[in-house]
């Protein structure tokens, strides 16, 4: 009998078969529902917890997903989803969740809008999840405290191995299937087959970037540019750079000369943030990252590399073009420089995520969308966003895909 150790609510080892009949039996109080009350008042419960002083000064992506769950946010995300004339939403069913161990509190975000939606979820988590993902889970189960029976029974977490019978076992089990992670990843959990009426919401690798004005940002005020520095940082330095949407390659769009002069303007504003946050790199990423750069050069992908310290390097990349998609070490930045936007649009391919920018319009912004016409990009967002979640991600928006619809017609 293949067994799991349940994070929350927490608990000892259990047998998967005990696990899902007990989050298949109806709940006391009646089955959950589309933005049913149990699972808000639950979830704004939470939110609170994680933005305690303590907790959010410790790890601050949480007090980011401590606003996310605010009562009026939620409200929001169930409205996406109302009843309609002669259209019905209802929960999915059951929902297993894959997240990724990298960035370590993704999960709370799928996880918290299929619960809202109505759905028992399962949520596997990484045994090498650690710090902001333990706050998170001493945080879900002190709620427990005043929650509705419920939410204990169809809402699990937990932890297993590399064993592939429990995968399956909730994979067979599941009316929808999650998967975050690398495209390794996604194909080593569509191995295990899903029930006939069963489907896959999946998040693969994905590359995101930065783009500046370099006129913008000349023009902007010493507070905005500070402020873009500050939002620099958090993009890139959360989660280690490591997250889909954290920007990996800086282009600065306009004529070389102002380029160079916002470029230099930005990285003495992010030294200062640096310093500020007393951002440590350890010994085996140092040399990660200078591997990894030093191989742009080799290949001819890179003219120019400058560490300041080992928390901060440049690559100056031989064309717009050479963007490296993968990960290179946290405070790595190739950087190049395009005429415009139009420009930089055909560098643009389908694995890319989020776009964060800085001093453009919004008309600018939207032409290069249209001119990208879903060919890549599914997210366009200010400098400092890139790592705000939404309900929209990827191009899904996921209060639809964790509900399904019923019609009714009558003459």
């Amino acid at each position: 009998m293949t067994k799991v150790v349940e994070r929350f609510p927490a608990g000892g080892a259990v047998a998967v078969e005990d696990l899902l009949a007990a989050v298949r039996r109806t709940p006391e109080g009646g089955p959950l529902t589309v933005g049913d009350e149990r699972v808000t008042d639950f979830l704004v419960a939470f939110a609170r917890q994680l933005l305690k002083p303590a907790v959010a000064r410790r790890y601050p992506e949480l007090g980011s997903l401590g606003f996310f769950l605010r009562r009026g946010e939620l409200a929001k995300a169930v409205a996406r989803v109302a009843d309609q004339p002669g259209q019905l939403r209802f929960p999915r069913g059951l929902v297993f969740h894959v997240p990724p161990a990298n960035v370590d509190t993704i999960f709370v975000y799928s996880w918290a809008l299929s619960a809202l939606a109505g759905n028992a979820n399962v949520v596997r988590i990484s045994s090498r999840s650690a710090g902001a993902a333990d706050a998170v889970l001493d945080a879900l189960n002190e709620t427990l405290d005043g929650a509705a029976p419920a939410l204990r029974q169809t809402q699990r977490m937990v932890t297993y191995g590399r064993d592939d019978a429990v995968t399956a076992a909730l994979s067979a089990a599941a009316d929808l299937r999650v998967i975050w992670g690398g495209d390794r990843s996604v194909h080593e959990i569509r191995r295990h087959p899903l029930a006939p009426h069963a489907r896959d919401l999946t998040f693969p690798d994905r590359a995101s970037f930065t783009v500046i004005s370099a006129a913008g940002w000349l023009g902007a005020s010493e507070a905005e540019r500070d402020a873009g520095a500050r939002g620099l940082y958090n993009d890139a330095y959360w989660f280690d750079q490591a997250a889909c949407s954290s920007p990996r390659t800086l282009y600065w769009a306009g004529p070389a000369e102002q380029a160079a002069a916002a470029r230099a303007d930005l990285l003495a504003r992010l030294r200062t943030v640096l310093d500020a946050k007393r951002f440590e790199v350890d010994a085996a990423m140092a040399v990660e990252k200078r591997v990894a750069t030093y191989g742009l050069a080799m290949t001819g992908d890179a003219t120019g590399i400058r560490f300041d310290g080992n928390d901060l390097a440049t690559v100056d990349l031989a064309h717009p073009a050479d963007i490296p998609r993968r990960w290179l070490g946290v405070g790595t930045f190739p950087q190049a420089v395009v005429g415009s936007l139009d420009e930089l649009a055909e560098v643009v391919v389908r694995r890319d995520q989020t776009v964060t920018h800085f001093g453009f319009t919004e008309a600018e912004l939207t032409a290069f969308a249209r001119r990208l016409a879903g060919r890549g990009v599914d997210r366009i967002v200010p400098l400092g966003e890139a790592l705000s979640f939404a309900g929209i991600w990827d191009g899904y928006d996921l209060m639809h895909e964790f509900t399904r619809i019923t019609t009714v017609l009558a003459r």
